[in-house]
């Protein structure tokens, strides 16, 4: 079974990266077969041993679901961009062995779905190919190279989570996300869905602050017992991760409101932003404020240029005197203001620097950081990352590291590329923040390839780039000014001359 594990990792990641990049309709069908296969291979390691054939049942059930609602898709495409968004907070505590994880469960229905439609739509003749645009070969390296090092990964099982849980069917998801036909009023309903759920979460987390009522998590509960502070997730299971969610919305809302939508469209985004900002305060997630800060910064910057340099100097005044002022940045040393984070990424950064071509493999950080600093227990909490680039880094190594960057860059010039005052532009901006908001909330909180909105945005980025160059192909080209009386006299001498001759 181990070896059957470590063989169908790389197959899985091979499979997607061949329906990312091939140009044949034959050979993308191989591929999604190679991901389905891989997939299972991955599911049945992981499944109990004494369950596994009634899993093998529910999987058998839940095919015959994801055929039904492939037949929805093929109908409404967009269904799948509402689906997937109404499914981010759903995550079910579930116990793979001596392992527990918090799993987008029902998003990984909506992921199989969206594969029965485009496999599917292949088998129909759909010629379409390279629908992620300059992201292609990015993502599609960079997933086949974390798949390949689970073949060396040091922790076999959390690796096979990790893959099964979200590089595989995230990156699938983000290729179906590119294949939606472009829609205005569709967009408009998932930022209404988006802005919507925002404040709803928000008014559930000042219940909970009011009823000091805090929802799953029995470690929010202890940690309440004892902080100066108490802290809320409404119906997420951390409060970072719920501080994230409201983050991505305001910032959505946001640039609606600075760039130029309509008025009725910016009164409700102002409202959703407040709303959003009261949940936000209760979270007191430190990374989802620093997200936020980021963000912010940049849709000024798009919208006022060099004056905004004036503003974040404000800014970044205000966050360091508030920093110095914290009790525990005062009375305690670096790592314990932070957390116990900065020796997380000291001792990430020299696991990294042992390992540094190919890592330790994906999943592998926590028992590289037990075995360098003597944690013990099979699941040493202590060694959690907190740090996506170190974790990259650490996991698979300066070839790992350079993917993740040359796709980050590649996915920022995509989205950030000549944004203009129009509704594409302004789709473009809001994906572009977004996905420098999760990126910098990353720096902090360990859930970059978790968070699927991350990888809406690769999947949603090209689509808006073609709809941006469509505008730009049909706007009205300016009216050639009227001839000037000497120059229209000089074709006329042209044609005496050519009468005379």
């Amino acid at each position: 079974m181990t070896e059957l594990a470590r063989a169908a990792g790389p197959l899985a990641a091979a499979g997607l990266a061949v329906l990312i990049l091939a140009p044949r309709r034959d050979l993308r069908l191989a591929g999604l077969a190679a991901w389905a296969l891989g997939c299972a291979a991955l599911a049945y390691y992981l499944a109990p041993h004494g369950h596994r054939p009634l899993l093998a049942a529910a999987g058998v059930a839940g095919l015959v679901l994801a055929a039904a609602a492939a037949a929805l898709l093929l109908r409404w495409p967009w269904l799948l961009a509402l689906a997937s968004l109404a499914c981010v907070p759903a995550r079910i505590p579930v116990t793979v062995g001596s392992t527990d994880a918090n799993l987008l469960v029902p998003m990984y229905g909506v992921v199989a779905a969206a594969a029965v439609a485009l496999g599917w739509q292949l088998l129909r003749g759909d010629e379409r190919f390279r629908e992620l645009g300059p992201l292609s070969l990015p993502l599609a390296v960079f997933v086949l190279w974390s798949g390949a090092t689970l073949a060396w990964s040091q922790d076999l099982r959390q690796g096979a989570i990790e893959l099964l849980a979200f590089y595989l069917p995230f990156a699938l998801l983000a290729v179906a996300l590119a294949r939606l036909p472009w829609n205005r009023e569709w967009l408009g309903a998932v930022w209404i869905l988006l802005a919507g759920m925002a404040v709803v979460f928000a008014v559930i987390g000042v219940y909970q602050y009011e009823t000091r009522d805090v929802f799953w998590n029995p470690k929010v509960l202890v940690a309440n017992q004892y902080a100066p502070f108490y802290r809320v997730n409404s119906v997420f299971w951390d409060p970072s991760i719920y501080g994230r969610f409201l983050v991505v919305a305001m910032l959505a809302s946001l640039v609606l409101v600075v760039h130029g939508a309509a008025r009725r469209v910016v009164v409700a985004a102002s409202a959703a932003i407040v709303v959003s900002w009261i949940g936000l305060v209760f979270s007191f997630s430190q990374s989802s404020f620093v997200a936020l800060v980021a963000g912010v910064a940049i849709v000024a910057w798009f919208a006022w240029g060099r004056r905004t340099l004036a503003l974040l100097g404000v800014i970044a005044v205000v966050v360091l005197v508030a920093a110095l002022a914290m009790p525990s940045a005062r009375h305690h040393s670096l790592n314990s203001a932070s957390g116990g984070r900065f020796k997380l990424v000291k001792n990430g950064i020299a696991i990294a620097a042992h390992h540094p071509l190919q890592g330790v493999g994906i999943g592998g950080f926590k028992k590289a950081y037990a075995a360098r600093t003597g944690l013990k227990g099979k699941e040493p909490k202590a060694a959690a990352s907190h740090d996506t680039p170190v974790t990259v880094a650490a996991e698979t190594g300066i070839v790992g590291l350079a993917l993740f960057g040359w796709l980050l860059v590649a996915a920022f010039l995509l989205a950030f590329r000549g944004v203009v005052p129009t509704f594409a532009g302004r789709v473009s901006l809001i994906l572009g923040v977004v996905l420098a908001a999760i990126g910098v909330h990353s720096l902090f909180y360990n859930a970059f390839f978790e968070d699927p909105m991350a990888w809406g945005v690769f999947g949603l980025a090209p689509l808006a780039a073609v709809a941006l160059a469509r505008e730009r192909v049909s706007e009205p080209r300016p009216r050639a000014a009227a001839p000037q009386p000497a120059v229209a006299a000089a074709p006329q001498a042209g044609r005496s001359r050519a009468e005379a001759g």
